[in-house]
């Protein structure tokens, strides 16, 4: 009875070059930091939450934002993997949620217009969680939607077109397979 859905901001990625070689450097700094304590660190991947637990300490503020991301989405995949399996469907949508914070928060990817989006949807009634989705600063998100509930949630999209004066794309999944566009709603 749920669907994804992906909407798509209508904002261009525009990675630039500096954010994105930033936020490698930070990540970089954490691996070094990291694999001073365990030589098996190669990629923030490697780095536990015990690791970062007992070590954080000794990054930069920056670097341990990201290194804070990377191992709590490490256990939010995992997590979110059993949740599907054990058809926990409210549980899956709180990772949702908690992974859009960490990337807004730590390892700041999102954008204004994504925050509406996300904030839109988790605020519409059967929607279980929302997320940005990709590279970030611009792109998709990406929610869990009662079959029932994606009108609404497509109706609720009219205040982020009069707030942001862009018309997002919103793409209905079902099962393995993309059910299509559905209309958008009438420009406000």
């Amino acid at each position: 009875n749920y669907r994804v859905v992906v909407i798509n901001s209508g904002v261009r990625r525009s990675l630039a070059s500096s954010a994105y070689n930033t936020r490698r450097a930070e990540c970089r700094e954490a691996v070094e930091h990291f694999s001073g304590y365990d030589d098996s660190v190669r990629a923030l991947r490697d780095v536990s939450a015990g690791l970062f637990d007992e070590y954080r300490d000794g990054l930069s503020p920056m670097s341990r934002k990201r290194c804070r991301h990377v191992v709590s989405e490490n256990r939010r995949v995992l997590d979110a993997g059993a949740a599907l399996k054990a058809g926990r469907l409210n549980a899956f949508g709180d990772i949702l949620k908690a992974s859009h914070r960490s990337l807004r928060d730590d390892f700041e990817v999102s954008c204004p217009e994504l925050d509406m989006l996300v904030q839109l949807a988790n605020g519409t009634d059967g929607v279980l969680g929302s997320r940005m989705t990709g590279a970030g600063f611009g792109g998709c998100t990406v929610s869990v939607v009662h079959q029932d509930s994606v009108g609404l949630l497509v109706e609720n999209l009219a205040r982020y077109q009069t707030g942001f004066k862009l018309n997002p794309d919103v793409f209905v999944l079902e099962g393995n397979l993309e059910a299509g566009p559905v209309p958008k709603p009438a420009s406000v």
